[in-house]
């Protein structure tokens, strides 16, 4: 279950206002609470009636500091003059350029391919080969780059002669190019006109590496060209199939719709399944008038499984198109003969009767589902979908033997190490008899989940329960070498700083244990790069120095996926973006497993473009202002908008923390902001003002507890008033564990894991 762009700082204080007389709202988001629950949202509209203006504090007059990490390019450089050229290509800006170029000897060629390459942008195509064959001997080492626009401008212009060997360095495999599919493009269009057999032939062998649609498009026309009617209508129908919006589609149904006039009766129909497929692209593209008319021509006009399938699937378009009382009625009603469309059917009559709270229509389909389909897995799928219905709702008895089910019987699919990991934690949290050894089992049978951190630390507080010490600290120090920057790792250090532990020796025999788990491992990132991440590296700086960013930018992508050191590139490419945030959230791209490093595993400037601290000075002011610790209120905001100051959420909340324009206005007199605007909220001065007053006055209603605090800051009080109802967590970490909204559990875990991090690079 998921929340998306909800934040507690997005709620309008009249909201609040609302619940105070007990409106109609307020009774309903409060309908599962207590009585000491009402009292306690009571104590908290009181609090936000009086505590902006104790929160009141003098602006800062001093303007926020936002450094870029991009070294800037000097005015008037070569790159400035380029970027400036590309996106406005003037004649006087050309000539800009050609004065540097003219005026620096050392930057002609990378000048004279910055300008090659406008060209070819601007349809001056012969301009581009000239200036292209003036660049060419000066840049030995972007031969590919230059070889692939000489032959894009004489395509392009229709001038076929010479471009396989302009194409050579592009597509020699011993020096693998990020222009090579596209090169192979280009050769099989130079070749279509005179050699169209040869084209095809081409495009086949290099099927895998060809850009898409445009290969599958290419091939049909060079098949086409080469009277290969059968075979081109075959590729024209891939892409009708598989590209149902934008040019490529378009173009594939202008085509068929040609050839089926010509070919008449020797046309090769599309088939049932094809037909089928076509739709449920149309479907995924939410495009469901247009799925719908083609569901039911299919079942109109075809037999067996498409038939059945394409009828379920009509119920399935109704449902997302919002009628779900419609679609519930068609569905039950609705009668299959083929196993796999009867297995659909009760899939979809599951999430129709969760919708419409039928519990038992929907417990009715689940156990047909167990019946007659055990192993399918739209009954997996209908089984997740209950379970997590049920979690929200903390109905025990409903959702653990549907979890236990999930792992049970699909044991190699993704979802059963999380619905073991619910199963497991419950045990843990109500003291059952068998959680230890559910632990175990999550980090035997799942160790790659993304729960094994959590596995290792309540395995830790079960050995402390038992006065193990030994045994705790072996997990703690298992969980802080293999997970150093995780939640749970925080919390790690933390327990073997206690008195009880300090000093303590691990057990051999659990360590032993440990260590021969398949847990992932930490790696390292290089200190060195290897010849191939360099010469990547040196490649996009050229491309960079040259004003093509963009060309850099794809360099090292490239490289990436062809196995240079990610990480390193990642630091090259997120050191040149023009904001902390961006820079941040490429390099999050290039490290995925970023949290499982350690932090001396890496260079400094790998993990200050992760953690970036932009607006330092006023946001440790605003912070302290209202009493808030700096470290924690950066988590949030990276968290938040990553430091964009001119983030906009779906739900329009705006800015570094993320607040909407109604709970901005409530708050900006206290904050201080005499005459408000929603464009303020964009300020990161303002923005910080605002937030953190709004953060401190949430703090205080949940009574100083950060995690609580945190978790209304994402899912909104009244979640968070009904989630403390149900269990009785003897540490933050339970509650966490227990929060049932996925998004919400993982967004506060990574603002407390944020905050330990800023704390540990800044100190």
């Amino acid at each position: 279950m998921t929340i998306r762009n909800f934040s507690v700082a997005t709620i309008p204080v009249r909201w609040f206002e609302s619940c105070a007389g007990g409106g109609k709202r307020c009774r309903a988001g409060l309908r599962r609470t207590n009585s000491w629950h009402l009292l306690w949202i009571s104590v908290l509209i009181a609090a936000l009636a009086s505590g902006g203006a104790r929160a009141q504090h003098s602006a800062s007059k001093k303007k926020a500091a936002n450094p870029a990490p991009r070294p800037a390019a000097a005015a008037g450089s070569l790159a400035e003059l380029v970027k400036a050229y590309r996106e406005l290509p003037t004649p006087a800006r050309r000539a800009a350029v050609e004065s540097w170029a003219a005026s620096h000897p050392k930057d002609r060629p990378p000048a004279g391919l910055a300008l090659g390459v406008a060209a070819y942008e601007q349809h001056e195509y012969a301009r581009a080969i000239s200036q292209l064959r003036e660049a060419q001997p000066g840049l030995p080492q972007l031969a590919d780059t230059i070889g692939y626009y000489l032959a894009a401008s004489r395509v392009e212009s229709e001038d076929y002669a010479g471009v396989v060997d302009d194409l050579a360095a592009t597509l020699d495999s011993r020096h693998p190019s990020p222009f090579a599919g596209r090169g192979r493009l280009l050769e099989a269009r130079a070749l279509k006109p005179g050699n169209p057999q040869e084209a095809v032939r081409i495009l086949r062998e290099h099927s895998l590496d060809l850009p898409q649609p445009d290969g599958d498009l290419l091939l049909a026309e060079a098949e086409q060209a080469a009277g290969h009617l059968q075979a081109a209508a075959e590729a024209y129908q891939h892409v009708y199939v598989q590209y149902v919006t934008g040019p490529a589609a378009v173009r594939a149904s202008t085509a068929l719709a040609s050839l089926r006039a010509s070919m008449g009766d020797s046309y090769p129909a599309l088939s049932a399944r094809d037909l089928l497929q076509h739709a449920d692209r149309l479907l995924d593209a939410r495009e469901f008038r247009l799925a719908r008319t083609e569901y039911n021509a299919i079942s109109e006009h075809s037999s067996g499984l498409e038939h059945d399938q394409a009828l379920v699937r009509l119920g399935w378009v109704e449902y997302l198109s919002g009628r779900v009382p419609a679609a519930d009625s068609y569905l039950a009603s609705l009668q299959v003969s083929a196993p796999d469309a009867e297995a659909e059917r009760l899939e979809y009559v599951v999430e129709t009767s969760r919708r419409l709270d039928n519990d038992g229509a929907l417990k009715h389909a689940l156990a047909d589902l167990e019946e007659k389909f055990p192993k399918s897995p739209f009954r997996m799928k209908a089984l997740m979908s209950a379970a997590n219905g049920y979690l929200v709702e903390n109905r025990r008895d409903d959702y653990l033997p549907l979890y236990r089910a999930v792992y049970e019987f699909f044991p190699a699919e993704t979802a059963a190490g999380s619905s073991h990991w619910k199963v497991t934690f419950d045990a843990y949290l109500h003291r059952r008899a068998d959680a230890g050894q559910l632990l175990e089992e999550q980090l035997i049978q799942y160790p790659r989940s993304t729960n094994a951190s959590a596995a290792l630390y309540f395995l830790g507080r079960g050995a402390e329960d038992r006065k193990d010490y030994p045994e705790a600290v072996s997990y703690y120090q298992h969980l802080t070498r293999l997970f150093e920057n995780y939640y749970y790792a925080m919390l790690a250090r933390e327990r073997m700083a206690r008195p009880e532990l300090r000093g303590v020796a691990p057990s051999p025999k659990t360590s032993a244990l440990l260590a021969n788990l398949a847990l992932p491992a930490p790696k390292p990132v290089p200190s060195e790069p290897s010849p191939e991440t360099a010469s990547r590296i040196a490649r996009s700086q050229i491309l960079r120095g040259a004003g093509l960013g963009d060309l850099a930018d794809a360099e090292l992508r490239f490289g990436a996926k062809n196995g240079a050191q990610s990480a390193l590139l990642g630091i090259e490419a997120a050191r040149h973006c023009d904001a902390p945030g961006l820079a941040l959230h490429v390099l999050k791209t290039y490290a995925p497993d970023h949290l499982g490093v350690p932090v001396s595993w890496a260079p400094r400037q790998f993990w200050e473009l992760l953690y970036p601290l932009p607006y330092r000075d006023e946001l440790f002011a605003d912070a302290r202002a209202h009493g808030l610790d700096p470290y924690l209120v950066a988590g949030l905001i990276r968290q938040e908008s990553e430091f964009s100051p001119r983030a906009v959420s779906p739900a329009k909340a705006y800015g570094l923390m993320q607040v909407l324009p109604v709970t901005g206005r409530q708050y900006a007199r206290a904050a201080g902001i005499a005459r408000f605007t929603t464009s303020l909220l964009v300020q990161p001065a303002v923005n910080l003002k605002i937030g953190t007053l709004i953060f401190r006055s949430m703090l205080d209603h949940s009574g100083g507890q950060v995690e609580q605090t945190l978790a209304a800051y994402n899912a909104g009080p009244m979640r968070l008033a009904e989630w403390v109802t149900w269990t009785s967590p003897r540490e933050p970490a339970e509650f966490i564990e227990s929060i049932p909204f996925t998004e919400t559990r993982d967004y506060v875990q990574a603002v407390l894991r944020n905050a330990d991090m800023y704390r540990r690079l800044y100190p």
